[in-house]
């Protein structure tokens, strides 16, 4: 009998290459790209190798971008720090262990996450090990950093917090999850009091940091159908707090906003996705199962335009840039689609490697992660 973590890694497997889990149906092709003219250019600012990069399973190795410097990290344990500027490396460190999930930064410190459960913190100015603390399983999510924790999802279901100076635990939040899920977790939203964060049954929960306690939680999905496989309703999406609530959307399930002082409802709608989300225009940006986009108006929910030129291309989640939406794909591409109404603005053949990092915008600057290790900074103009 297969274990709760092979099952949900040939599950992942075959939703993501778009082949039949039991081998049954044909392989879904992606959406072949389509001719548009270009109203605006990607420019490239800057690039630079890191390490041998994530690879091509399924990652959610996201960089980490702070005030001076961006960090990343390969899965083979070497991490980076770049200047925002220029893409100058400033240190790097080799860690020799097998990283698995995105960097988080904030406060002084880098943390990084081993497939073995083992978190380790960095100085951020110079790269010098701080501590090492050991969790109960893999951490596929990026880390939080707030000024007193580092937060990190555990794929078995537990949250566990950290103290950010020495790495000593705090406390640890255990969800009960089914046997068969997604390949990968929710990244929680770390505020000063409260973690914010979804779990592979379904539930939206917020926890207490002083003590590790649930405030609330709120049912995002209902597991329903007869074989497990249709019963799945992770959220593996990081929830997004936009003009005061928070958006949250789960695979076979619903995206909903929901009022973060008591979890009452504001509006849901039937939506399947594993995906983040991202706001901007007075909407609600998502990515369905199938990859394709869509905007929700974030106040009413209603179908503001809806996107499905890229079907099947294994997007990324969206991010804001601009008067834009963008997304990058599993061949590599990035595009850039209206806010308006969705049409197409600009494409961009970043890395033929693809990509699986979420990309991350700030101050209008685009950094996107490659599966072979492609750093760079985009502007678009």
């Amino acid at each position: 009998m297969r274990s709760g973590r092979s099952i949900s890694l040939l599950v992942a497997a075959a939703l993501l290459s778009g082949c039949g889990l039991w081998g049954g149906e044909a392989e879904v092709e992606p959406t072949k790209l389509v001719s548009f003219d270009a109203e605006k250019q990607v420019d490239v600012l800057w690039s630079a190798q890191v390490g041998a990069g994530p690879g091509s399973m399924y990652h959610q190795f996201v960089p980490a971008v702070g005030d001076v410097n961006l960090f990343a990290a390969d899965r083979e344990g070497e991490v980076v720090a770049l200047s925002r500027d220029a893409g100058r490396k400033v240190w790097d460190a080799d860690l020799e262990m097998t990283l698995s999930g995105g960097i988080g930064a904030g406060f002084g410190v880098v943390v990084v996450a081993s497939e073995d459960g083992e978190v380790v913190a960095l100085d951020s100015d110079s790269g010098e090990e701080l501590w090492r603390s050991k969790v109960s399983s893999e951490v596929v999510a990026q880390p939080q950093v707030n000024a007193e924790l580092v937060v990190v999802q555990v794929i078995n279901g537990q949250v566990t917090a950290l103290d950010r100076v020495t790495g000593e635990h705090r406390w640890t939040f255990d969800s009960q999850i089914p046997q068969l899920s997604l390949r990968g977790t929710s990244a929680p939203v770390l505020v000063a009091n409260v973690t914010l964060t979804g779990f592979a049954n379904g539930k939206l929960v917020a926890i207490d940091n002083a003590t590790g306690n649930a405030l609330w939680e709120q049912r995002i999905a209902l597991a329903e159908g007869r074989s497990e496989l249709e019963r799945i309703v992770d959220i593996d999406g990081r929830p997004l707090l936009f003009n005061g609530l928070v958006y949250v959307s789960s695979y076979q399930g619903r995206l909903m906003a929901l009022n973060p002082r008591g979890a009452q409802m504001v509006w849901a709608q039937d939506y399947s996705s594993y995906r983040g989300l991202a706001a901007g225009f007075g909407n609600i940006y998502a990515i369905s199962a199938d990859d394709e986009i869509s905007a929700f108006d974030a106040g009413s929910s209603a179908s503001v335009w809806h996107q499905d030129a890229l079907r099947y291309r294994r997007l990324t989640s969206p991010v804001s840039l601009g008067d834009t939406v963008a997304v990058a794909d599993a061949e590599g591409y990035l595009h850039f689609v209206s806010q308006i109404d969705g049409h197409f603005v600009a494409r961009y053949n970043f890395d033929g490697s693809g990509v699986f990092s979420d990309p991350v915008v700030v101050d209008d600057t685009l950094y996107v992660f490659s599966n072979d290790g492609k750093l760079a900074a985009l502007k678009l103009n």
